[in-house]
């Protein structure tokens, strides 16, 4: 147990020093937009295209675990979905930014720092992939619902010209499509780029651990809708034990690759479910509440979820 407390003390460290930070600096959120811009494009891009770099190209085509984690996601998502709508009202709209809430973690910033001090560089193709494929459905997800709740005023054509246009050219996504072609041709870059790319992907996860502390800190929260409690178990309790279910039913895959995987179901809502909250002026408040709730109640959950794996209490395949 010891081991894992000081593999996410420095971690959740980082974001809670972000916090504080915020708090006493009061700097507006604003000025986080260059660290933002050096996270998002130039640090994790850079990770991300390094380690994929160095990954031979078949282990790059694991559909099956693909479509198993992606499928746990839209499980959980369709529960919360359909619940909003049976119990809550409110329309699709609203529905669809709180199954986002319940399904959509932050596996951007917060995926691949700890998923790479928990299990090693092994575990950075898992989480690449999980991370494109899960952000190719978000973003075709979340305007498609808007469009047939009546909230975007695209024509058809738009609509799919926004959703190729983001998914061509999100810089995680880019990365990856040049960190595979390079595994697949055997390219290695010369020693000063490798070197160069080293220095960023080191900075990649302290920058957007304190970043994430300072958006927390930066959005208060007013107060606990009622909406929260099946927020938080969906998204940091039914996910994971979903994913980890449906991957040792599909296939046999590598410890570390199921293990990743049920990691990253586990982390809290993304802050990108804010934006897209934000974006179409859509239940604002309370989706910044769920994220700063279920980051708050992450640090027991994933700590809990780490102990699982790492005493054994999960096995690696729960149907060997």
């Amino acid at each position: 147990m010891s081991d894992v407390i000081g593999l996410v003390l420095p971690f959740f460290g980082l974001i809670f020093i972000g916090f504080v930070v915020a708090r006493i600096t009061r700097e507006p959120l604003e000025a986080l937009g260059w660290m933002n811009t050096f996270i998002i494009y130039v640090a994790l891009p850079a990770l991300f295209f390094q380690l994929l770099a160095k990954t031979p190209f078949e282990r790059l085509t694991e559909w099956g675990f693909i479509l198993g984690s992606v499928a746990s996601t839209y499980i959980v998502f369709t529960i919360m979905f359909a619940g909003s709508l049976l119990f809550s009202g409110g329309g699709i709209a609203e529905a669809t930014i709180k199954a986002l809430s319940a399904a959509y973690g932050n596996i951007g910033y917060m995926g691949p720092g700890l998923a790479l001090l928990a299990f090693g560089e092994e575990a950075a193709v898992p989480v690449a992939l999980i991370f494109c494929f899960e952000n190719i459905v978000h973003f075709a997800v979340a305007p498609m619902m808007m469009a047939l709740a009546g909230d975007d005023d695209s024509t058809a054509a738009q609509l799919v010209a926004g959703v190729v246009r983001r998914i061509v050219l999100h810089p995680f996504i880019i990365a990856t499509a040049f960190g595979v072609a390079a595994a697949y041709v055997g390219l290695r870059p010369p020693l000063p780029v490798e070197r160069l790319l080293s220095y960023l992907s080191a900075a990649a996860a302290p920058c957007a651990l304190f970043a994430m502390g300072v958006t927390l800190a930066l959005r208060p929260l007013r107060r606990v809708p009622v909406e929260m409690a099946p927020i938080a178990i969906l998204k940091l309790v039914i996910h994971p034990l979903l994913c980890y279910v449906v991957l040792s039913w599909i296939g046999d895959f590598s410890p570390v690759w199921t293990f990743s995987a049920v990691l990253l179901a586990a982390l809290p809502t993304a802050t990108n479910v804010f934006v897209i909250a934000q974006q179409y002026n859509v239940w604002l408040q309370r989706a910044s509440a769920s994220i700063l709730i279920t980051t708050c109640l992450s640090v027991a959950t994933v700590t809990a979820w780490l102990i699982a794996i790492r005493s054994g209490v999960l096995p690696a395949d729960l149907f060997p």
